[in-house]
């Protein structure tokens, strides 16, 4: 594949383009904070709509099932959307695409608000997800690019607890908006403006790129020729499963755990049911905290005690207390984004060219899992109550936690054959 220089934005320094950017300059502190702003928008945006599953089914009388198609479009949607948009930031630049994603993705979901059907409802949503594919691939590639490789794995951690305080903020605003307005146009309205906001806060901020080197072209060929150099290393498919099971069991949780919340034994009210999306404040900390230790002592080892986390707080929702299904949903959460952490910083490091595409075959495994596991899991739930959600999660992470040992075995069988 021919390759050509060309600068990502018109105002970066030619002197300054083989500058890393490094943990604690200026620089990384507004990449931070920019990074933090599109989480905040693009996760926000995608998962406000999840504390709102109940609502939908009573309002516009549609059952569980079909009210988890209104993030399961949505995601279903950015998955195939990010194939071509990790492709087009290889070939126009990474800090434009990212910009003109968030600030679309924030208009049509103000657009979502006074849909009249709930046809058009998952329309609007469906083309939510097209806009915001690129930022997602764009961003895990942008850091593997920009940040010292010593300072990449806590620079993905941050990424990866930003996205978190996103999604977080999304459901909990989402629920408590609902409860005070009973409405849930206001929830949409209200978190597009806020999408809004956060890509001129995103836009201002960015540091340009300063290492990007523009691949060549955009035709069907280039692109499956990119596709193709990351099928053809075995480490990265079993990478690609990864997240596919991780975010169908997750996704799968937290979609019906509201379900779960409204009923006896606990009897929550829409708000406090969207509060328990507040134990994704841990689920920051847990990202920077796996990513750095996964980094410097063996990514196999730590995602496994990661996943494990993530059976041992699903057990805990079993309980009739809500204190200690809390903690048990605390752990969950802590335990996946640690495993996501690593894992999405392990195929930027595995992936040697074409970076964002490798990144937007990661993340279509991830919101795959999510549409597929966030659909499939409204039949457990409708057959077989929780234990059933808690059957079909466990063997989902059970055999993601098989991939990572067999991933870790593989990595160290081609360190012996290269000494």
């Amino acid at each position: 594949m021919t390759q050509d220089r060309r600068p990502d934005e018109s105002d970066a320094p030619r002197e300054g383009r083989d500058l890393f950017i490094r943990a604690g300059t200026p620089a990384f502190r507004r990449m931070s904070l920019a990074l933090a702003a599109a989480g905040f928008s693009t996760y926000a945006l995608l998962y406000c709509v999840q504390p709102l599953l109940p609502v939908f089914s009573r309002d516009l009388h549609v059952a569980p099932s079909v009210s988890s198609l209104s993030l399961s479009v949505t995601t279903a949607t950015l998955a195939v959307s990010m194939l071509v948009a990790g492709r087009l930031s290889d070939v126009r630049g990474r800090k434009p695409l990212m910009a003109v994603s968030l600030f679309a993705a924030g208009i049509l979901t103000v657009l979502s608000a006074f849909a009249p059907s709930w046809t058009l409802l998952l329309i609007v949503r469906a083309l939510t997800g097209v806009a915001m594919a690129g930022v997602p691939a764009v961003a895990m590639a942008y850091l593997a690019e920009e940040i010292h490789p010593r300072d990449l794995g806590a620079a993905m951690g941050l990424y990866i607890a930003g996205n978190a305080y996103g999604g977080m903020s999304g459901r909990v605003l989402s629920g408590v908006i609902a409860d005070a307005t009973g409405s849930w146009r206001m929830v949409l309205g209200a978190l597009g403006l806020m999408g809004i906001a956060a890509a001129v806060l995103f836009a201002v901020l960015l540091p340009p790129s300063r290492r990007f080197t523009a691949e060549a072209g955009l035709s069907p060929g280039h692109l499956v020729r990119a596709f193709a150099v990351h099928f053809r290393d075995p480490g990265l498919i079993q990478l690609f499963l990864v997240p596919f099971l991780l975010m169908g069991a997750f996704i799968a949780t937290y979609n019906y755990l509201s379900y779960r919340l409204i009923e006896p034994p606990f009897n929550l009210s829409q708000s406090l049911s969207g509060a328990i999306f507040l134990v994704y404040l841990l689920g920051g900390p847990a990202s920077a905290w796996f990513g750095r230790l996964g980094g410097r002592h063996g990514r196999g080892r730590w995602m496994g005690l990661a996943m494990a986390l993530m059976l041992a707080g699903l057990a805990l929702t079993a309980s009739a207390n809500i204190v200690v299904t809390i903690s048990g949903i605390a752990a969950f959460t802590c335990g996946f984004f640690g495993a996501h952490s690593i894992a999405s910083g392990w195929v930027g490091h595995r992936a040697q060219v074409a970076r964002a595409q490798a990144a937007s075959i990661y993340l279509f495994a991830y919101y795959v899992g999510s549409s597929l596991f966030g659909s499939l899991g409204g039949l457990f739930w409708s057959r077989f109550g929780w234990p059933g959600i808690m059957a079909l999660v466990a063997v989902l992470v059970l055999a993601a936690m098989g991939l990572a040992y067999s991933l870790e075995i593989r990595e160290k069988r081609e360190i012996r054959m290269a000494d």
